[in-house]
């Protein structure tokens, strides 16, 4: 119904949801009433917006003045209003953005870290168990290293080892710091498992002294001395037999030996293990005599690492329930005949922490077998051939003659290291190798030759690693190839009496020629196969290992094929002699390379490779054997001369037939009374 004219306006108050709204008379006398009415809306008119209301008994909509809902909007509560302000405001500040180019706050990271690590480098952490006590003997050994890896995260367990080892030390007073004195500030840096070159007999028996203080510092130690019996050994024997006494003195005014802590024994091996001290004994004052007593062996075997098996054995309950320390002396001049038992003695004495030292000789570079001076009873003295090497696991040197070039000195030239075998020994089980004899005609720095050190990590794993390489099974191939084929030198001189004689001579020379061909080839055909991952070689040992053995096999190629055709040549049409008195032509060296563009080529390679050696690994015995190759051209030319051959038989051979030579009578001297007898002695036991 419509509102009469002059009655007073109803105002309604209304919620915020506009749902409930109650009536407010402004008569007072007007009768009270309450509204139920629908929510207010909005009504657009022309553009201006007003607020409309609903009658709730006739259902009329009413509109609201403006004034109206300004009455209203007063009635909402202060904070109601705060709140609407603030959230408008909030709102507000989020639409506003700003576009920042994520490019300009990045600044390069540089680590000077990331430089020093190689591909052969990982990040996994190796954990060994502690064997017997907490001394340092525990460090972990090659073989450790390649067996026990722990396959975790590196970052994890980098920051679990920082939460376990970065602690708060307790603050120590400064009166009970103790000065240390000055005789442990010269004490020599630990070095074990590597070779040393102490300077003879002498220096090796001071490094062990100190070696054997330092165990004493620990804890009591038994130190086992086993000798090389054999007949070579006698003068070393008695050398640290001279020293035996000095070494127990000098521990005694160390004040090491105190309450018995020292206990020693002496051991002897050839073909068997005698032990010479039945018990480790506390005087060592007998065993002087004992030392010097030890009788050459007849054996020519010496089994060292059978005898160290058997002393490990026998006297474990000193490591094992006395808590000793035990270090083992080896003192021999051989590598050992029963070397293929390495890796059981290494991991037997590894696992219970006994150190193996060793005074022994060094071993020549790349072969196997050695000379050393041996003097009989008689005093006649000769350079007896003895097994003292290689000093690698796998051989790296063919074993190649040297044409027209003086090879003698070259044929003992050290190594600068230890037979293989022991050292590997020395190095598992955290001890030394000590050099008192090598050839000294080539000395080798220590500091160079520690970056060709042989790999000492366990067989299975060099293998593996040589199988990954071509280059190096190509190497370790072709050396085997020329060991057991050995290639000789050929004849370089030749008898010219007549053309017939010098035909014949030639004839025979070039009979071996085409086999010696053929075995360079297969030798160049092996090591060429392995030439495209020569680059992949990180080790320098490897790398002047393979471009000595390619670059020697490439210059006797050039060698052997311009002797072929030089022979040839003189075979066809022999030169005549400039002066008639020689009777002799001989091949020397000659710059000019016969062959052709093919030959020349490969001697052009092979100077490439011996050059890269010299330059690259200079002071070693590569660069030497790679000097000596190219210290005369690989051509060849004739040279004529005069030889001797007195009147012996034909063409020139001599007369070998056997004459009795007659001892001078003392009364008189023009006539022989008594044969004189050849001596014959046996090959020495070595």
């Amino acid at each position: 119904m419509p509102v009469p004219v002059g009655a007073k306006r109803r105002v309604y108050a209304e919620t915020f949801c506009g749902s409930v709204g109650e009536r407010r008379d402004d008569d007072a006398m007007a009768p009270k009433a309450t509204y139920q009415h629908r929510p207010v809306g909005l009504q657009r008119e022309t553009g201006r917006v007003s607020r409309v209301a609903t009658e709730p008994s006739t259902g009329e909509v009413h509109a609201l003045e403006e004034s109206e809902l300004w009455s209203t909007a007063r009635e909402v509560p202060a904070w109601a209003i705060s709140l609407i302000v603030h959230a408008l405001l909030l709102l507000l500040l989020a639409s506003i953005t700003q576009v920042i180019n994520r490019d300009s706050f990045r600044e390069p990271i540089v680590s000077e870290m990331l430089d020093e690590f190689d591909e052969q480098y990982k990040f996994d952490t190796v954990v060994v168990e502690d064997l017997g006590n907490d001394s340092d003997v525990n460090t972990i050994s090659p073989s450790q290293l390649a067996a026990t890896v722990v396959k975790t995260d590196p970052v994890e367990r980098m920051e679990r080892h920082i939460e376990e080892t970065v602690i708060e030390a307790p603050a120590i007073p400064t009166s009970e710091v103790v000065t240390p004195n000055e005789a442990e500030f010269a004490d020599v840096v630990d070095v074990r498992g590597a070779t040393e070159e102490p300077g003879g007999v002498e220096g090796a028996i001071d490094r062990l002294t100190l070696e054997i203080a330092q165990s004493l510092k620990e804890r009591k130690t038994l130190v086992i001395w086993l000798f090389d019996e054999s007949g070579s050994m006698a003068k070393r024997r008695n050398a640290i037999a001279d020293r035996f006494e000095n070494i127990y003195r000098q521990l005694g005014m160390l004040d090491e030996s105190y309450d018995k802590a020292l206990k020693t024994a002496v051991v002897g091996f050839s073909d068997k293990t005698t032990f010479y001290t039945p018990d480790p004994v506390d005087d060592i004052r007998p065993l002087v005599g004992v030392i010097r007593g030890i009788k050459p062996s007849k054996s020519p075997k010496e089994m060292v690492f059978t005898a160290v098996m058997d002393c490990a054995k026998r006297w474990l309950k000193y490591r094992t329930a006395m808590r000793r320390n035990v270090l083992f002396i080896i003192v021999t001049d051989e590598r050992g005949d029963d070397f293929q038992l390495v890796e059981d003695a290494s991991a037997f004495l590894a696992r219970y922490g006994m150190r193996v030292y060793c005074v022994g000789n060094a071993s020549p570079f790349g072969r196997r077998e050695g000379y050393i001076p041996y003097t009989y009873p008689d005093g006649y003295t000769i350079m007896a051939k003895v097994d003292q090497g290689p000093e690698s696991l796998f051989p790296q040197r063919l074993n190649l003659p040297f044409w027209g070039v003086r090879s003698n000195d070259l044929r003992n030239m050290s190594s600068g290291f230890g037979p293989y075998a022991l050292t590997r020994l020395c190095a598992e089980t955290k001890g030394l190798f000590l050099i008192t004899e090598q050839d000294r005609r080539y000395r080798f720095d220590p500091a160079i030759m520690r970056n060709y050190v042989p790999d000492y990590r366990p067989i299975r794993v060099v293998e593996k690693d040589v199988r990954s390489n071509l280059a190096k099974t190509a190497l370790v191939q072709a050396a085997q190839r020329a060991n057991v084929e050995t290639i000789t030198a050929p004849q370089l001189s030749f008898r010219a009496d007549t053309d017939n004689i010098l035909r014949q001579q030639i004839t025979e020379a070039q009979k071996p020629l085409a086999l010696l061909d053929y075995r360079l080839q297969e030798l160049e055909t092996i090591l060429a196969a392995g030439e495209k991952d020569r680059p992949k070689i990180r080790e320098p040992r490897w790398q002047a290992a393979y471009d000595l053995a390619m670059g020697r096999v490439l210059a006797l190629r050039v060698r052997a094929y311009g002797y072929n055709v030089v022979l040839a040549s003189m075979k066809a049409s022999p030169k005549s002699f400039s002066n008639k008195n020689n009777n002799t032509w001989t091949l020397v060296p000659s710059s000019e390379v016969q062959g052709g563009p093919i030959v020349r080529k490969m001697a052009k390679r092979a100077t490439e490779y011996l050059s890269r050696v010299i330059d690259q690994h200079a002071g070693t015995p590569w660069a030497v054997l790679a000097e000596r190759e190219l210290s005369t051209p690989m051509g060849w030319q004739w040279k004529e001369t005069h030889v001797n051959y007195g009147d012996g038989g034909r063409n020139g051979k001599k007369d070998n037939k056997l004459r009795i030579l007659f001892a001078d009578d003392p009364k008189n001297p023009k006539k022989s009374t008594k044969m004189r007898a050849p001596v014959r002695r046996p090959p020495p036991a070595l």
